[in-house]
């Protein structure tokens, strides 16, 4: 403790945590693949692709490079098309089954293709965003960022994220999604532009699921967002050996909490899984059903 508080200089600057999103969901949803993903060195051996992830990597590779085409060259044939020749067959059962997916995600990509307006150009395609605060560096991946009228503020930025997945979701998934919240503050931030506006595009059914968040509840979200980083900075620490800065003490209450588990200390043991609870409504995917590509 004498060597740590000698080394410590007060009114220093604190580091900033860089994260992701994914990350920081990724500590809440399991604390056992959050230390096999970002921990473990060397990292485990990955297992065989997942079906679902080729699914939904062919079909954002799909609309991605459909919006990349010129406009003359944006029609539901050619979204079809895009699908059809970036088609990832990995992790399928046997090539019947990939053959019925893929055509299953072509029907997908062009029904939600045959809702949009081609001359509708969106602000970015798959774009990397940031933004910092004094406690982290957040940045991320969004799939559409659209922008729309906004009366007496002109127009604002909207971040459209896709999902694949078969699980229902609602509006509530838009409205207390963590990632998509971060997304449109770094949006703002990066682009100096307001961005309240964020859109869960479900194309299995073609729904939208949409929520205006207001400047208090962005701001309550990026606390959230810097709460679960500070966990997540206390968990690294510790499981490398060496001492957290800034550390509190609810978060030190929970790190020490996840030792038990072998989630941080090094420790060798098999930390506890904590899967998420499948809610009666869900439909598992015929194609191994874990899930989705990303977390928003």
């Amino acid at each position: 403790m004498m060597a740590a508080e000698q080394l410590s200089f007060g009114g220093m600057p604190q580091r900033l945590y860089a994260c992701t999103p994914t990350r920081l969901t990724s500590w809440l949803d399991c604390p056992r693949r959050y230390r096999m993903t970002y921990l473990d060195r060397p990292p485990p051996p990955k297992g065989p692709p997942w079906a679902h992830n080729s699914l939904g990597a062919s079909v954002h590779n799909a609309l991605a490079a459909w919006w990349r085409l010129p406009l003359s060259g944006r029609s539901v044939t050619a979204a079809g098309e895009l699908l059809r020749a970036g088609w990832i067959s990995q992790g399928f059962a046997d090539e019947g089954q990939s053959a019925r997916q893929r055509a299953r995600a072509r029907a997908m990509v062009e029904s939600y293709v045959a809702t949009l307006d081609p001359a509708d150009e969106p602000l970015g395609v798959e774009r990397t965003v940031a933004a910092r605060t004094d406690r982290i560096a957040v940045s991320g991946r969004i799939d559409r960022l659209d922008e729309q009228p906004s009366g007496a503020r002109g127009t604002e930025l909207v971040v459209v994220d896709y999902k694949t997945g078969r699980h229902l979701l609602t509006t509530d998934s838009a409205r207390s999604s963590l990632a998509l919240a971060i997304y449109a503050v770094a949006a703002a931030r990066s682009l100096r532009r307001p961005c309240h506006r964020v859109e869960l595009h479900h194309l299995p059914t073609g729904s939208v699921f949409s929520w205006e968040h207001t400047d208090e509840s962005l701001a309550r979200q990026f606390r959230r967002a810097e709460d679960i980083a500070a966990e997540c900075g206390e968990a690294d620490a510790a499981f490398r050996g060496g001492l957290a800065p800034h550390s509190t003490t609810r978060c030190s209450r929970r790190v020490r909490g996840l030792a038990v588990a072998g989630v941080t200390t090094g420790s060798t043991a098999p930390s506890a899984p904590r899967p998420a609870p499948i809610a009666a409504h869900q439909t598992a995917s015929p194609t191994r059903g874990a899930p989705e590509r990303r977390s928003a």
